[in-house]
């Protein structure tokens, strides 16, 4: 339950309500990636994202689905899970909210690590604030990395003015 919560979590920057309402009916398998709707969102503004088959992913969202009870008489995604088995109980939002509050940072830390723009970080994570997403891009190792080495080949070349 937990690797599938970080699976879809990271793909969609998902908060716990979120991954909590998730349902089985909002997740469309189509063979080589899931279609992932989130009709209720924070900003009221409903959102889709895509899970690829990266590591062997989709394999762990089926496997984890066809543990599902048949008598369970609600749609939520996310059941307990223990012993190899899920219970028919949907797990609530404090064992979710364990998951997302990383989950969402991580993905957007992931993205500006990778030099997405902001736009695409914002539409990502679903944030109406430039504010924001500038935090992670402004926080990203690739970015700081990227500025260390301006300012190295700045300082190289003013010491081989100097030499």
């Amino acid at each position: 339950m937990i690797k599938v919560g970080l699976i879809l979590g990271i793909a969609g920057a998902c908060r716990t309500d979120e991954l909590v309402n998730l349902t089985v009916d909002d997740i469309e398998d189509v063979g080589s990636s899931l279609i992932v709707k989130i009709p209720n969102t924070k900003t009221k503004i409903p959102r889709i994202f895509v899970v690829t088959d990266v590591g062997n992913m989709l394999q762990l969202f089926r496997k984890y689905l066809s543990l599902r009870p048949p008598h369970v008489k609600h749609k939520r995604l996310f059941l307990y899970y223990k012993a190899g088995k899920c219970s028919s109980q949907p797990v609530g939002k404090n064992t979710m909210g364990k998951i997302p509050s990383v989950v969402a940072s991580s993905s957007a830390t992931l993205l500006a690590d990778a030099g997405v723009d902001i736009t695409t970080i914002k539409r990502h994570a679903g944030w109406k604030s430039t504010t924001v997403a500038e935090g992670y891009v402004e926080n990203s190792i690739e970015n700081k990395t990227k500025s260390a080495n301006q300012v190295l080949v700045e300082a190289v070349d003013v010491k081989d003015v100097e030499d």
